[in-house]
């Protein structure tokens, strides 16, 4: 397969902040289904399409990120011609400031090194399985200066408010590019995902540069449209935007059916590659019972699990209910104690509440490391 591109990986998203849970970490560094983190899924993409020279641009709270990532030697990636490289933003007067394009222009450098002639750009905050190297062959057999992956929705009225949308001709040319606001069910959900060559990047990072020290790459990519043949292309499967703690609970839990699972994960020429924590297999006790969820290793079960996400390390004490959650790693949810529709982050230990419940449509959330 030739190297035609090199990647990016963005972590930086202006308008998004998932309260709680990323007072700790970027959303591409959250846990998901237990096992993996967000980021994993377009570095796999990648790995997976030949691409191994990838750039990941980090703007806060880095070290969970640099933790999981470490050489990048887990993701496939020939250590020999290949790289994952983190590249850290300065720090900003404001958040307004953290833009991708402030961080792409401060890593200059990096990218005018690469040699290769395309570049493919994606998010860490969402999910999804799409061969890049099939993608810059459309892109490039169709003559566009600029490919947007989208994904054709039906839900957009409550589902990835605040993503940009794509507004195409009858020839998938993009006519505009606005916010979801959530008036409408049916859009084109912009998956952020911009395949361009490389000399095109480095020219709209300049120009954004030049009019707005605000600007990001799909606005500028949007003041550009009448002079740039820009085209979206059509994405199918399994996709998820991870935007509030709502969706990234939702998200958990559409995966722990099977049928949407097998989706994502079953091929086995397209692994999903992740930093794998050697532990104990999980010790179910014969007073325990699961139903419908998804299990890591190392945890001890004695109550009850159904319709969850169970991260490594948790225990589920004897007599306990934990239903309709996402638990992440080494949380213990003590004796007799009721957890419904929750996101749990990691290290909580709720032993002195005895009930802790959200909703489907506003699910609870503890913060890492509490007492409960």
């Amino acid at each position: 397969m030739l190297h035609k591109a090199f990647g990016i990986v963005n972590t930086t998203k202006q308008s998004l902040y998932v309260d709680g849970m990323q007072d700790y970490r970027p959303i591409g560094a959250f846990s998901f289904l237990g096992r993996y983190r967000i980021m994993d899924f377009p570095i796999s993409n990648m790995s997976n399409s030949g691409i191994d020279r990838i750039q990941l641009y980090v703007d806060q709270s880095p070290r969970s990120v640099v933790e999981h990532v470490g050489t990048g030697r887990h993701y496939n990636i020939n250590s020999k011609s290949g790289r994952i490289q983190v590249l850290f933003a300065s720090e900003k007067s404001s958040d307004i400031y953290k833009t991708d394009i402030s961080n792409f222009k401060e890593s200059l450098e990096y990218i005018n090194l690469m040699h290769q002639p395309y570049v493919v750009i994606a998010p860490s905050n969402m999910v999804y399985k799409q061969d890049f190297d099939a993608l810059i062959n459309q892109h490039e057999t169709s003559g566009a200066d600029i490919s947007i992956l989208y994904h054709a929705v039906d839900n957009a009225k409550d589902h990835f408010l605040s993503c940009d949308t794509l507004v195409l001709n009858k020839q998938k040319g993009v006519d505009h590019i606005e916010k979801n606001r959530g008036t409408v069910k049916n859009k084109n959900i912009s998956m952020e995902t911009y395949v361009m060559k490389k000399e095109l990047f480095i020219q709209l990072i300049e120009e954004a540069s030049a009019v707005s020290s605000l600007y990001t790459l799909s606005l500028i990519i949007n003041d550009k449209l009448s002079d740039l043949d820009v085209r979206g292309i059509a994405h199918k499967g399994v996709f998820v935007a991870i935007t509030d703690i709502k969706s990234y609970f939702d998200a958990n839990l559409m995966l722990t059916d099977s049928a949407a699972a097998k989706q994502l994960f079953g091929d086995p020429d397209w692994p999903i590659y992740t930093k794998t924590n050697d532990s104990c297999p999980t010790h179910y006790h014969k007073i325990g019972k699961v139903r419908g969820s998804v299990i890591s290793n190392g945890c001890d079960i004695e109550g009850t699990v159904e319709n969850s996400v169970i991260g490594r390390g948790v225990k589920v004490k004897k007599g306990a209910l934990v239903k309709n959650s996402v638990i992440l790693a080494e949380t213990v949810v003590g004796e007799n104690a009721v957890v419904e529709n929750m996101v749990i982050d990691k290290g909580v230990k709720i032993l002195k509440v005895k009930e802790l419940k959200g909703t489907p449509e506003q699910p609870g959330y503890a913060k890492r490391l509490d007492n409960l």
